[in-house]
């Protein structure tokens, strides 16, 4: 077979020697440090050893556990072997993992020895998964210890006809509003990919990647690929510690990283003592998303990281990064995720279906070569607009007279009182300008005469407490009055997802659950 080399076989063919993956020691990590040459090689042995266990292009291959060596071997091996690779959240309970497992129709599940045990409980009710691997620890019965099935095997590369470049996956939503959706791609447009590198400024000698996220999240499992596909290491954080996250930036010289605003929310209210010592003067690119970003916290990054790294990215797992904000713009275009790149085009479609004038919402519609496939077994796919081309996750948003884009909020989550829109997302943003405020969220909950009414739910900063009179002295100088909220309460904790998304439907149903609809 005459197939052009595989990119990390390319990688540890002209650059062996250069540094792959490095592996703190902290949250329970083995540590390690491996060359291109060397996982290239572990890679080949476990793709060998999946073949030999049954595993066949097309097939599904599940992968779960926190960041590790592992992990991104399984993912390289999965691209070798033309498998769809689909990421399994590791703080998912047993009948979660059934769900995803099942849904896929994975035949193959690779798992870290901290969640195996789960998966072992459940194996029996998955007919359709053949094979177990279990890395870095005990295997349970019915399972493959993982240095078994890489034992003996060849370090050749595997013959397969290959997939796309970048590899198959199939990536499951949050399940913000539902059960989780598995976004299918099997294909990418690379020369968006690499304008998004260049855009980014990723694209330069010397680069290295810190993990901050889990990577079964899109964001930091599409950002470790793409420095691997560019020959750059990648420092592997298992869980994320804000603390450890600052020291390994400085130790390791890191240039880029992708990270949610949870993440870095934790990040700058770290002691004054921990900040310290701090020195991001390596830092290139910090990337962040996954979440709406406020304008708050931009300025504390600023303030107390530096200037001059900082980007924001809108995208999803359904579409890709569609927007980059760069750092000279951060500050001067408030609210806003940046412009379209490479290509990409977004418009704004009012309800009538006419398209929105700048400055005025509507729904937000994008055409790009990074949408995916679709979603696995089930008829609800994305809303398009008539010729197919153009799709959209559902939401609002307008563009500026420079064709900046701002996104209002998801449509599901704008309050209707009395007749008129409210954006969460604004008044959100407002709350997190307080001194006292880590985390906000705003949501409509039932009134009998407006049919709506603004309510927040804040968490205060770590040895903070909230006054809520002095924050409604606060709020009310800041918004128009059919905009503030007409109740607050203060909690220890937000519900988030493990990528940063805020959970509003657990907060929604509290308040909804007896009523016979919810708006």
């Amino acid at each position: 077979m005459n197939a052009p080399l595989d990119a990390l076989a390319q990688h540890a063919q002209n650059f062996g020697d250069r540094t792959a993956v490095i592996v703190d020691d902290s949250g329970g990590a083995r540590p390690s440090t491996t060359t291109f040459d060397e996982l290239n090689r572990l890679v080949n042995r476990l793709a060998h050893g999946l073949l030999s266990e049954g595993a066949r292009p097309g097939e599904r291959l599940v992968w779960c556990g926190p960041n590790s060596l592992e992990v991104l071997a399984t993912i390289h091996a999965a691209r070798k072997l033309n498998l769809v690779a689909v990421p399994l959240s590791y703080r998912f309970n047993a009948e979660e993992m059934v769900y995803v497992i099942d849904n896929s129709d994975a035949t193959t599940v690779v798992v870290d020895a901290e969640q195996a045990a789960l998966v072992a409980e459940v194996l029996p009710g998955l007919s359709k998964v053949r094979t177990v691997v279990v890395f870095g620890g005990d295997t349970p019965a019915a399972c493959r210890a993982w240095d078994d099935v890489t034992a003996g095997q060849p370090e050749a590369e595997p013959e397969v006809e290959p997939g796309s470049e970048a590899g198959a996956a199939m990536i499951y939503t949050s399940g913000t509003t539902g059960k989780p959706k598995g976004a299918l791609r099997t294909r990418t447009d690379r020369q968006i990919v690499f304008a998004l590198l260049a855009e980014l400024n990723m694209l330069h000698e010397n680069a290295v990647h810190l993990t901050t996220g889990p990577l079964y999240h899109s964001g930091p499992l599409a950002f470790a690929s793409l420095s691997h596909t560019v020959g750059a290491p990648i420092v592997v954080l298992r869980k994320f510690d804000a603390a450890r996250w600052i020291e390994l930036v400085k130790q390791h010289r890191v240039t880029n990283t992708f990270s949610a605003p949870t993440q870095l929310k934790r990040i700058v209210t770290l002691p004054p003592a921990d900040l310290a010592t701090a020195d991001l003067s390596s830092m290139v690119t910090l990337i962040a998303n996954a979440a709406p970003v406020p304008y708050a916290l931009k300025q504390e990054i600023v303030e107390k990281l530096g200037d001059g790294f900082l980007y924001e990215v809108y995208g999803s797992t359904e579409l890709g990064v569609d927007t980059v904000l760069k750092p000279e713009d951060q500050l001067r275009k408030p609210g806003s995720c940046g412009k379209p790149y490479g290509g990409i085009e977004m418009r704004v479609v009012k309800d009538d279906g006419i398209e929105a004038c700048p400055m005025e919402p509507g729904e937000l519609f994008v055409r790009t070569g990074l949408a995916m496939d679709g979603y696995h077994e089930t008829e609800e796919q994305l809303t398009e607009l008539a010729d197919r081309e153009w799709k959209s996750v559902g939401d609002v948003a307008y563009l500026d007279e420079e064709g900046y884009v701002y996104i209002c909020d998801r449509k599901k989550d704008m309050i209707i009182s009395g007749g008129v829109n409210i954006y969460p997302a604004e008044i959100e943003a407002v709350l997190h300008a307080h001194p006292q405020i880590l985390d906000a969220a705003v949501f409509g909950i039932p009134d009998d005469e407006w049919g709506e009414s603004v309510y927040a739910i804040v968490q205060p900063k770590p040895g903070e407490s909230i006054d809520l009179d002095e924050l409604r002295a606060f709020m009310e100088p800041r918004l128009a009055h059919y905009k503030l909220p007409r109740g607050y309460e203060v909690r220890a904790e937000l519900p988030r997802t493990d990528s940063g998304k805020l959970l509003k439907r657990v907060l929604r149903d509290e308040f909804w659950k007896d009523r016979r609809s919810a708006v």
